[in-house]
């Protein structure tokens, strides 16, 4: 690896980690959003940095919604255990019950709306000022227009425009009652450079992302895994492929792409030859309309 190449990811780990630490020193009560994915793990190796040999000033939340890959999961409380920090779990099922909200249907019933609920709830139960999440700006063009720290009104909604400058490495977290912020540490990274890092930190990830055999169906050119999750029609043909995930989402939205890379080293190169974003080849939620994320985002999802 060049000289250069490492210099570069010692700056973007520099930049994180700093980021992490005005977090601990401007916020009360923050929590650090955790799925299992491997921006969110990246997330945990650098608050290691960041914080070690002492405890992580907020906890590990994860907003379940019941669609999960099991190797994730696995993955998510495996690690959770293995760095003794406490793992908060609340299921998007509960929400749907508490509130009587209606679940959603149709061939890829995804609950990716209904988890802003969940979120909201969570944040209010344990009173979080700020949530730190895996967010980067290269993935889709909603997340692109997000400071490193985005303030969310009193009902957790995102309006672009009111989007403070932040020069200098300097982040401006104060906020008034009721108002939450949401933190990217890894906003100016790549899909490339979490890779190269991994590669760097040798990060141990769950299985998914490698080449694996897998039951999938072929729905206009994205192969979604079987699972008791979307409805089979009759028309659909379940395929057997060697497949991994860019990125790990809901069984209901995300897609696998047909792979055979079994490494990371293999992982880089096929990155590196494509044209398309890991959310824009993948994320069936992103294609529901041109402006689906940013929707979501105003309306309190991450």
């Amino acid at each position: 690896m060049s000289k250069y190449h490492t210099d570069y990811l010692d700056q973007l780990e520099s930049e994180s980690i700093h980021i992490f630490r005005e977090v601990a020193g401007q916020f009360e009560h923050p929590a650090l959003l955790f799925s299992g994915g491997k921006d969110s793990i990246t997330l945990v190796h650098l608050a290691l940095k960041a914080f070690r040999p002492g405890k992580f000033p907020f906890p590990l939340v994860h907003i379940d919604t019941g669609h999960n890959f099991p190797e994730a999961l696995s993955f998510r409380d495996e690690l959770a255990a293995s760095i003794g920090e406490k793992l908060v779990v609340r299921k998007v099922e509960d929400t749907i019950r508490k509130r009587h909200l209606t679940e959603p249907t149709g061939k890829f019933a995804s609950r990716n709306a209904l988890q802003t609920f969940t979120l909201l709830d969570t944040i209010e139960e344990f009173g979080f000022d700020a949530c730190i999440g895996g967010a980067r700006r290269d993935e889709e063009k909603a997340r692109a227009k997000e400071r490193i720290f985005s303030v969310r009104d009193e009902f957790g909604g995102w309006d672009p425009k009111r989007q403070r400058p932040e020069l200098w490495n300097t982040y401006n977290g104060r906020i008034r009652k009721g108002e939450n912020v949401r933190v990217f540490p890894i906003s100016n990274w790549t899909e490339l450079d979490i890779w190269n890092y991994i590669r760097r930190e040798q990060i141990a990830l769950p299985s998914i992302y490698f080449a694996h055999d897998r039951e999938v169906i072929d729905y206009q050119g994205q192969l979604v895994a079987v699972s008791p999750f979307i409805r089979l029609d009759p028309a659909d043909e379940v395929l057997s492929r060697r497949v991994r995930y860019r990125t790990v989402g809901d069984m209901t939205c995300t897609a696998a792409v047909e792979s055979s890379a079994s490494g990371i080293d293999d992982i880089i190169r096929e990155i590196t030859a494509t044209r398309t974003s890991e959310r824009g080849e993948t994320r069936i939620d992103d294609k529901v309309s041109e402006a689906a994320m940013e929707d979501r985002k105003k309306n309190g999802y991450f």
